[in-house]
């Protein structure tokens, strides 16, 4: 676990984004309807979740919605919403207005239907992966819209509201695009992690900026969510990579429920995400005595393997599996197998400290490393391929020194050699 702290520190610099601060992970929608949204939704069956709703449909667990708002009046989403709140101050009191532009606006509805849709009617409207679990609705305004309180004032406070009203999982289909996140995010996320909150996370998309995963994917703990194709395929444009990566969801050809009615078709790993926080909520409901820790588990461990190294920056442990999550027999841990924020915040967070000094001697201060911003990260394969700014820097004057110095050696053995073959003219 602590190679993993380690070796999250490793990671290089997210892409830019397409508005400032936190953004969502998203791409473009297009129309659907309603009689076709049953069909499109092939990840039901596909990863596993039709077969888990045999033993449960997640019915008793709260999930928290940290988003652009959850429309509680769309059809899809009726009875789901059980509390809500407004973290902005441009937003409704109940969490339930939708803040933003276009996209924006219904990114939070989207979410929350492919979470905990209830549908329209036996084969119509959008089912969600916990079709009985309940929703929390936390209203953020990102980018222009924020008003006077900050994107990341706004994330701390919509964790903590979570935590303090029931939610055992928390969905964030939203990336601060860089590596780094502010200390208040230290307290809220160490707030829900003691409190037994699952957390999980959009691994963003290159589509929109996002080369590599940026918090809150890279905060230990959280369980980070890769995209997909249809085939199972690692989304180029609806995803992105990085080795905090758990599990992989499907993030293209989505469906959502549009707020004020109809539905829209999408891609990103903000319809990844909700994907794996409903297969997070099947596995509380079917087994409300496991600990956090013990449900992410579950996740990882039960996931479909992919090619390659497990875990692996692209796929982390493989493709969702929710009927092997909820059924399937896997022993218990001691710990989140994502990290351990408490550690991470112990090596990194550390200030000057003062010493006390001697008897008669001047006082002396200690000062410890701070965690690295992003720019001086290191990805895993730039430690074992140089980089231009390392080439030209040092590599390349140190080879071009050493060049010289081996031929002038050189030069020098064979005049040497030359002199001793040569006949004295004494």
């Amino acid at each position: 676990m602590r190679g993993r702290h380690r070796r999250m520190n490793r990671l290089g610099r997210g892409g830019a984004a397409f508005v400032a601060g936190i953004v969502l992970a998203l791409l473009a929608p297009s129309v659907a309807h309603a009689d076709q949204v049953r069909d499109l939704e092939y990840w039901l069956n596909d990863y596993g979740f039709s077969q888990a709703w045999k033993t449960t449909q997640g019915a008793g667990v709260k999930v928290a919605v940290i988003d652009t708002g959850v429309d509680g009046t769309v059809p899809d989403l009726k009875g789901a919403i059980v509390g809500g709140t407004d973290v902005s101050g441009v937003g409704a009191a109940n969490g339930q207005k939708p803040l933003g532009d276009g996209d924006a606006a219904n990114h939070g509805t989207w979410v929350g239907s492919l979470l905990a849709g209830r549908g329209t009617g036996p084969g119509s409207g959008v089912l969600g992966a916990a079709p009985r679990a309940s929703i929390l609705t936390a209203s953020v305004a990102l980018g222009e819209a924020s008003g006077s309180i900050s994107s990341d004032d706004q994330i701390a406070n919509a964790v903590r509201w979570a935590v303090d009203n029931g939610a055992e999982v928390i969905n964030m289909s939203l990336t601060r695009n860089t590596l780094d996140w502010p200390t208040s995010w230290d307290d809220a996320f160490e707030y829900a992690f003691q409190h037994d909150v699952v957390i999980v996370a959009a691994a963003g998309n290159r589509g929109s900026g996002t080369t590599e995963v940026g918090a809150p994917a890279t905060i230990p703990g959280v369980l980070t969510v890769a995209g997909v194709d249809r085939q199972g395929k690692a989304s180029f444009d609806a995803s992105s990579q990085g080795i905090t990566i758990g599990v992989s969801a499907p993030s293209e050809q989505l469906v959502g429920a549009n707020p004020g009615g109809g539905y829209v078709q999408w891609a990103g790993t903000s319809g990844a995400a909700p994907l794996v926080s409903g297969a997070v909520a099947l596995v509380r409901a079917a087994h409300p005595e496991l600990k956090a820790a013990d449900v992410i588990e579950r996740i990882i461990k039960t996931a479909k393997p992919v090619p390659g190294p497990v875990p692996s920056p692209i796929y982390g442990f493989g493709l969702l599996d929710a009927q092997a999550a909820v059924t399937a027999t896997v022993p218990h841990v001691s710990a989140n197998p994502m990290g351990d924020l408490s550690e991470w915040i112990k090596i990194h967070r550390r200030a000057e400290t003062p010493t006390t000094p001697a008897p008669g001697s001047a006082p002396v201060t200690t000062s410890t490393p701070q965690s690295l911003a992003p720019e001086r990260s290191v990805r895993m394969d730039q430690l074992l391929w140089p980089q231009w700014s390392a080439l030209t820097t040092f590599w390349l004057p140190f080879s071009l020194i050493a060049g010289f110095t081996a031929l002038a050696a050189l030069g020098g053995v064979g005049a040497w050699r030359h002199f001793r073959r040569t006949p004295s003219k004494e």
